[in-house]
């Protein structure tokens, strides 16, 4: 019973009048216990004298607090403030008391009110130190009593620096927190065996199962500022191997006007685990370059289009069209740009493969600037569906860029993939066909083409991390094609701000690559998700492998055979040197390779490996299409040696 009062009731604040009272009990008890030290604790004293005294030092007493502002602290929230508060009004007590004594002493207004100085002295120090010491008594009953009935969690705290401290007392002044710390994990061995707060700190050596388990861990907070992100990534991996939820707190300059919120304190997400810097673009020159733009994205209800157009929504552009097929997901950005105040942008469900349509909106809008991103991406429905990839990913981006030509567009951003590079599958492929589509047309020196080539995006759409969290929901097991299999990764916003770069530096016919850092195993990501969830493996959820899908490769690459890079202003974007292309044979052969997709003539896969020499296809049944094609050489290669 008594339990549940204290449960129900632990999230109340005293009345500010029963903290007066109470404060103006403790200033009696302390003028009593003044007199008992003047006289050597006996009562050698006029008591009738005393009596009439007492209602005076606690008038004198409320008026002094009331003045100052001391009873109206929260006492379990006591801090330094409050202590200068109680001091203030201490003082002032005092003061007030002093004159009145030398008063009474002049004109004798009062009977019997003669103070001795010493009693005047003392009186006020006995009562700064109750007053204080009352406030932290009920500030450590409420944490240690009345609070633990409440208490769901223990909590550690890595890192007893200034950041480890500030989340201490964060965490402590959280009213509807039910999380108690009970100690700081720190590397510095001076700090190891003391204790900040009352509270020990223990070495990294200290944790184990064991550990946690005996003191019934259930989070443990990071809380480690101006440390790099590769040392901060395995402290962070270190710790998950534990059967905790693991948090980190984020950098000072994002705290809330530089105080940290008990909200801000994050579960470790995946992306804290990738061996990869977070990217950070300073002193863009994207602001100038959408100043006052007419801005159209198409594909922009996907996951790197919307992205691309909720970040262009920050700057001041004239107007944003956001062009997507998706009808409601396109619907779910339109929502969310006008809830965030967003009001010049203009959504249009439409098809780019649509010309006439398509036609109709660079007329109306005479856009400046095109982010192509609309495309078909998933690898595995892509290889046996080639005449919906080359219809979106070749021929429509071949309408797009017409129409950006004829309509004088300054610039076109295309979204490109790490899958063009080398292509192993028809997804792949249909990119690279475009990028030479691009390139080719940029021979017109019109409008300045730009080609931006980057990795897997975490997070999005039909990528791995939303699957492996569906698994993990379902009990498992995560499915993985290969053990060996590494992709590149970058976050979505990211991507998308460097798309947006790219596009503000380009001047025209560059490819851009971006450093996405090293490539993750995906078998590592797995179970690193598995642990981040609080399970282990294989004991909780397993990892099985289902071999590669067709057309997947083990590895990504970001440059083709033959290509190099040049470095610009930002060391993460780097522009791609492809080698040198027949242009008019280029064009002539996507010309053709449209034509026969559009009338299911001869076999497109067969003639996307003669624009694309580099095209082999892996784990596919189009495998047999390159066998054909070095059975045709090596025939040719034989009539020549009998002919000689």
């Amino acid at each position: 019973m008594i339990k549940n009062y204290l449960v129900n009731n632990a999230h109340r604040y005293a009345s500010k009048w029963l903290v007066l009272g109470i404060d103006v009990f403790l200033i009696i008890f302390a003028f009593v216990l003044s007199y008992l030290i003047r006289f050597n604790l006996t009562l050698n004293f006029d008591i009738d004298k005393l009596l009439i005294q007492l209602p005076i030092v606690a008038t004198i007493a409320i008026i002094s607090f009331l003045i100052t502002g001391s009873y109206k602290g929260v006492v379990r929230h006591t801090g330094v403030r409050d202590v200068y508060n109680i001091f203030n009004a201490v003082c002032l007590s005092s003061i007030i008391s002093i004159f009145m004594v030398i008063g009474n002493r002049e004109f004798g207004l009062i009977d019997s009110f003669t103070i001795p100085l010493s009693i005047i002295i003392t009186h006020s120090l006995i009562g700064f130190i109750a007053l204080t010491a009352a406030r932290y008594v009920f500030k450590t009953l409420y944490f240690n009593v009345v609070k633990k009935f409440k208490l769901t969690k223990n909590v550690l705290i890595y890192g007893a620096g200034e950041s480890g401290i500030l989340t201490y007392n964060a965490m402590t002044n959280q009213t509807s927190s039910s999380s108690r710390v009970i100690g700081y994990i720190d590397d510095d061995l001076k700090k190891v065996g003391k204790n900040i707060n009352g509270i020990p700190v223990y070495s990294k050596q200290d944790l184990s199962e064991y550990f946690i388990a005996n003191r019934d861990v259930s989070e443990i907070i990071v809380s480690i500022n101006n440390v790099e992100s590769s040392k901060l990534r395995e402290l962070v991996e270190s710790l998950v191997e534990f059967p905790v939820k693991v948090k980190i707190v984020p950098p000072v300059e994002s705290w809330i006007n530089g105080e940290l919120k008990v909200s801000q304190i994050k579960q470790v997400q995946i992306e804290d685990l990738l061996n990869r810097v977070p990217i950070d673009i300073k002193k863009s020159k994207i602001s100038e370059e959408l100043k006052e733009k007419v801005v159209m994205v198409t594909g922009g209800a996907g996951s790197i289009g919307s992205e691309i157009v909720r970040q262009i929504a920050n700057y001041d552009y004239k107007s944003l069209i956001v062009i997507d097929q998706a009808e409601s997901a396109l619907y779910d950005l339109q929502q969310e740009l006008k809830q965030n105040g967003f009001h010049n942008f203009i959504p249009i469900v439409a098809d780019i493969r649509d010309k006439n349509r398509m036609n109709t909106f660079f007329q109306e809008y005479k856009p400046t600037t095109v982010f192509h991103a609309a495309a078909y991406k998933h690898v595995p429905l892509m290889e046996y569906n080639s005449y919906e990839a080359i219809k979106i990913n070749v021929i429509g981006t071949k309408i797009v860029v017409d129409l950006a030509l004829a309509h004088n567009v300054e610039k076109f951003v295309f979204v490109s993939t790490d899958k063009a590079v080398n292509p192993t599958n028809v997804m792949g492929a249909t990119k690279r066909i475009a990028e030479m589509y691009i390139s080719s047309m940029q021979q017109e020196n019109k409008t300045k083409f730009i080609t931006t080539r980057f990795g897997n995006v975490l997070g999005s759409n039909g990528s791995v991390i939303p699957l492996f969290k569906k698994q993990i929901e379902k009990g498992g097991p995560l499915t993985v094609t290969h053990k060996d299999i590494t992709r590149y990764f970058m976050t979505i916003p990211e991507a998308s701000q460097l798309v947006l770069e790219a596009g503000a530096m380009g001047q025209g016919g560059e490819i851009f690559i971006f450093d996405m850092g090293e490539s993750v195993k995906i078998f590592d990501l797995a179970k690193n998700m598995i642990r981040l969830s609080g399970l282990k493996y294989p004991e909780d959820i397993d990892i099985k492998v289902t071999g590669l899908r067709p057309g997947e490769k083990l590895y990504e690459e970001l440059l083709a055979n033959g290509e190099n890079t040049l470095p610009t202003y930002h060391k993460k974007i780097l522009i791609g040197k492809t080698r040198e292309l027949d242009y008019s044979l280029v064009r002539s052969k996507i010309d053709e390779l449209c034509v026969s997709n559009m009338f299911f003539n001869g076999n497109t896969v067969a003639l996307m490996k003669e624009i694309v020499p580099e095209y082999v296809s892996n784990n596919s049944d189009l495998c047999e299409f390159d066998k054909k094609e070095r059975n045709t050489v090596k025939n040719k290669e034989d009539k020549k040696i009998l002919q000689s």
